[in-house]
């Protein structure tokens, strides 16, 4: 069975990227007023804040992948998918409570200019085509991979019909007959637990290039931020959004059965996007101009592009998906915690909107 990579480091360092241009450090038209004597705490708060949120990504994605050693966090356990719908909850809630309300608030900034940013719905059109782009993504990579799978199965079963053949000339009709039967039931159960693998693993990608997305954003406002009345209560806030959306994430690679390499490297690079955004947002405070028109459009169509790409993730490959299985519909206890748990993660996330 071919095994999908994930996605590359360049991958990751062209998001950063995106958010570092040059035009980033221009001239703003909508000054904010900064007290000198604040920066020494906000230090202070900033370096708790990186420290708990790393810790809580850390926790977060890592609790999953602990089923070898808890049974109840194993993948085929109810448990498990009462807990993959509370974080379903979460990222769709992030989505639709965090994500998409900061891009319509940086594209509706009086700090741009009416032409064009207010003369059309940018954020929505970002959104839509993220989401739309991602159903394309995830359709042409499993179909690719699928037909990349029949392949090689089919011709591993056809080598093995061969030769079974050739040790048994005698009972070439008979044994034919048996080996194609063999051949078709092993053919369709393997197919179906290997497509059933890629899709987890082009899930598991695709959301994590989500996620990643908008925690660089949320760092570097984070780091680049001198006000303490602003960092304080994004500490706690923050750090339950990312444990939250580690349980979410590690779920899904937890699912898709990564090898133990790249499980780690996955989940490093979720959990120490949040941090690094902080450490290059305090780096750059000194020239980073939050309400400049450079700054307001990177950060809109970022946090816009993410939102539909969390949105669709969300609704169509963890909740629906796990939602609408013979294994839900069958046990209504099932059904009905998943549910619970589910509200219950929109609710959490919901809240936390409040200070962060």
């Amino acid at each position: 069975m071919m095994n999908l990579k994930p996605i590359s480091f360049i991958f990751y360092a062209i998001i950063i990227l995106i958010l570092l241009p040059k035009s980033l450090h221009a001239e703003c038209e909508c000054e904010s007023d900064t007290d000198d004597r604040e920066r020494e705490q906000s230090l202070k708060l900033k370096l708790i804040a990186l420290a708990s949120i790393l810790v809580a990504g850390v926790i977060g994605v890592s609790l999953p992948n602990l089923g070898h050693k808890i049974p109840s966090l194993r993948a085929e356990s109810d448990f498990f998918l009462v807990l993959k719908a509370f974080a379903a909850g979460v990222i769709l809630a992030t989505g639709f409570v965090h994500v998409l309300p900061d891009a319509f608030e940086s594209l509706s900034s009086p700090c741009l200019g009416e032409k064009p940013w207010g003369k059309f719905p940018f954020v929505g059109l970002i959104a839509m085509a993220s989401a739309v782009g991602t159903m394309m993504i995830d359709a042409f990579a499993t179909g690719y991979y699928e037909r990349a799978n029949v392949k090689k199965v089919e011709g591993k079963i056809q080598v093995v019909g061969d030769e079974e053949m050739q040790e048994h000339e005698g009972h070439v009709h008979v044994h034919t007959h048996s080996a194609n039967d063999h051949a078709h039931g092993h053919t369709h159960g393997t197919l179906e637990n290997a497509d059933l693998l890629r899709r987890h693993r082009v899930i598991s990608q695709v959301l994590e290039f989500g996620i990643i997305a908008h925690s660089v954003v949320i760092g570097i406002s984070l780091g680049a931020s001198e006000s303490p009345k602003t960092i304080k209560p994004l500490v706690v806030a923050l750090s339950f959004h990312q444990f939250f959306e580690g349980l979410g994430l590690g779920g899904c690679i937890c699912q898709a059965k990564f090898k133990a390499r790249t499980a780690l490297v996955m989940a490093t690079f979720f959990s120490l996007t949040t941090p690094i955004g902080i450490v290059v947002g305090f780096g750059i405070s000194n020239r980073y101009k939050e309400n400049s028109p450079a700054a307001l459009i990177t950060e809109g169509m970022l946090n816009s592009a993410s939102a539909g790409i969390l949105i669709y993730m969300s609704l169509v490959d963890l909740i629906a998906a796990d939602f609408m299985s013979q294994r839900m519909r069958s046990n209504f206890k099932l059904q009905f915690t998943s549910n619970v748990s589910l509200v219950l993660g929109l609710s959490c996330m919901s809240i936390l909107a409040v200070w962060a």
